[in-house]
């Protein structure tokens, strides 16, 4: 059984309440009950993991170095736009990594559409809401 993470940026856990109109009404605890029970129906378990402080996403990210875990769902939300650090302690990381949004990055604000945390991971999927996640758990789970 493939084990997988998934670690959520600043804001994510208000999903729900925050900007509706472009994130949808569905909560944060929706979102991650409807991903356990995806990554579980497709015979994976999923841990997840929420943090607002960059620094504290960062210690999670270290631990990850000693853990069994065989791959990484990452959303760093608005840090994915401008940390370094993130970035470095994702290179760190020997396990598969994906990063995804709820929402399509290239089509938001001008200072959403890169990516500083992206190119240390295998891929991105952007755009899709929750699908997003769902996406990534497809192609971990996708045999090599």
């Amino acid at each position: 059984m493939k084990k997988i993470i998934v670690i959520n940026g600043p804001n994510i856990n208000i999903l729900g309440m925050r900007e509706t109109g472009i994130y949808g009404n569905k909560t944060y605890k929706e979102l991650v009950e409807e991903i356990k029970a995806y990554a579980s129906d497709k015979g994976a378990s999923l841990d997840e993991f929420q943090s607002n402080c960059e620094g504290v996403i960062i210690d999670k990210l270290q631990e990850l170095l000693y853990k069994d875990y065989d791959a990484l769902i990452i959303n760093p939300a608005a840090y994915s736009h401008y940390s370094y650090a993130i970035y470095d302690a994702l290179k760190a990381l020997k396990l598969k990594k994906v990063e995804v949004h709820l929402t399509n990055i290239l089509a938001r604000d001008e200072f959403r559409q890169k990516s500083i945390t992206a190119p240390a991971c295998d891929g991105v999927i952007t755009g899709f809401n929750f699908e997003s996640y769902k996406l990534a758990i497809d192609y971990i789970l996708r045999e090599e």
